[in-house]
């Protein structure tokens, strides 16, 4: 053969090889270049929603292959929990991540609707948050939510009127009762204690502190006991009523939500109120009556039982019907994360889920009194995490509301409240 041709043949039996491992690569890397990002949504009410809108912003810069997408929905959490709830029900759903409460957890696992998160997150990993925020996102064990602000029940009083009848802050249901009274006979204020006596979810949140005052319970998850009927759960309820009997809460109680009592108590007209954190920031405004003259504290309880704070909060859980989890969950990483959390509370005020930012010194310089709060949500009394929670909420809450409203005596109103929830427990399992 010539040559020349030779040449020729052994250039191309070289080139070919050649030439389809390029086309390979080119195959695979040019659709990618052009790949638009993995798209994630979820939905949250448009308050929150707004103040999250710089770490969106932030994360999608840092993750050119994710864009993340937050969906605006009503600013009543009922209405936003409904909203996912129909989307699961009708299928297809559009959200690849559930921006949670608390109480959401057991209902939404039960379903079906969450993936677990438990190979995704160490035990070292989880140790960083409060226990009460992990143990709220668990459901028969597994991991279904990560925690991204937490809450919790707490007792506010004012100092200054403590200081004038010489007391200390009150650790005791009777403490509590007994400062009350001298003070309104004193006629230094007219009223004592204020709470959320409206029929609500913030009614049971309100009651299980008092019921873990009195060593009692609602709900045991593991075996589906039931503890309202219990002696320690109805004088629990014989308190709440005192404090209507013994004029130290006002009337109206029984109508009262969060704002109610806030409003009464910054106006100066209490000496005691259990509520949320965010009240904090409200009373200790340039405007506030009360500011510079109150403290907060664990809610007070019985001898020889402990305090109890209602743990509320918020997290984030990937639905099973995403289609991209593993974006999903870079997500609730970035949300849930040291850095994002700390920047976001000195943003909002919000409460951390992560134990060390109680106190850190940049937060603690603009929120003094969270390394009081660290010491309020470790004592977390939480609502039952059972896949009938809200069913069983408006069980309490109507049994409830007819005990502190004198329908019902607190033994009428407990037994028949345990017996429905009784039922409602045994025709669910």
């Amino acid at each position: 053969m010539n040559p020349f041709f030779k040449r020729l043949s052994a250039v191309i039996r070289f080139a070919i090889p050649v030439a389809v491992c390029l086309c390979l690569v080119l195959v695979t890397i040019i659709p990618g270049l052009n790949a638009s990002p993995v798209k994630v949504t979820l939905l949250m009410q448009a308050l929150e929603a707004a103040q999250w809108e710089p770490f969106v912003q932030e994360f999608n810069e840092k993750h050119p292959d994710i864009e993340l997408e937050i969906i605006e929905g009503p600013n009543a959490t009922n209405q936003v929990e409904d909203l996912y709830t129909s989307s699961f029900l009708l299928g297809n759903s559009p959200y690849d991540l559930v921006f949670m409460d608390i109480v959401w957890v057991p209902k939404f696992a039960a379903a079906g609707w969450l993936r677990s998160l438990s190979d995704r997150v160490s035990s070292a990993e989880l140790a960083d948050f409060l226990e009460g925020d992990i143990n709220g996102g668990r459901y028969q064990g597994e991991l279904y939510r990560m925690p991204v602000r937490s809450d919790g029940g707490m007792l506010y009083y004012r100092t200054d009127l403590l200081d004038q009848g010489g007391y200390k802050p009150p650790n005791t249901f009777t403490e509590l009762l007994d400062i009350s009274q001298t003070l309104q006979k004193q006629n230094l204020v007219e009223w004592g204690y204020l709470w959320q006596g409206k029929q609500y979810e913030g009614l049971p949140a309100m009651f299980v502190e008092v019921l873990a005052g009195y060593g009692a319970f609602w709900v045991d998850p593991a075996t589906l006991e039931v503890g309202l009927d219990s002696p320690e759960a109805i004088e629990a309820v014989k308190f709440l009523r005192s404090t209507l009997e013994k004029q130290v809460s006002p009337p109206g109680i029984t109508t009262y939500a969060e704002e109610e009592a806030r409003r009464l108590f910054q106006n100066g007209d209490a000496v005691f109120m259990r509520n949320w954190p965010y009240a904090f920031g409200l009373l200790s405004a340039d405007d506030s009556p009360v500011q510079g003259k109150f403290a907060i504290k664990p809610m007070v309880h019985a001898p020889n039982y402990p305090s109890g704070a209602c743990l509320g909060g918020w997290g984030l859980g990937i639905t099973t019907s995403s289609k991209h989890p593993d974006a999903a969950w870079e997500v609730a990483k970035f949300f849930s994360s040291e850095d994002i959390q700390r920047r976001f509370i000195l943003a909002t005020g919000y409460v951390p889920s992560r134990r060390a930012l109680f106190n850190d010194l940049e937060i603690l310089a603009k929120y003094p009194h969270y390394s009081q709060l660290l010491e309020v949500v470790e004592n977390a009394a939480l609502r039952p995490p059972i896949a009938q929670y809200a069913q069983a909420s408006d069980i309490l809450q109507r049994y409830l509301s007819a005990a502190i409203t004198d329908q019902m005596t607190p033994e009428e109103a407990m037994n028949k409240a345990a017996n429905e929830t009784r039922r409602l427990l045994g025709a669910g399992s």
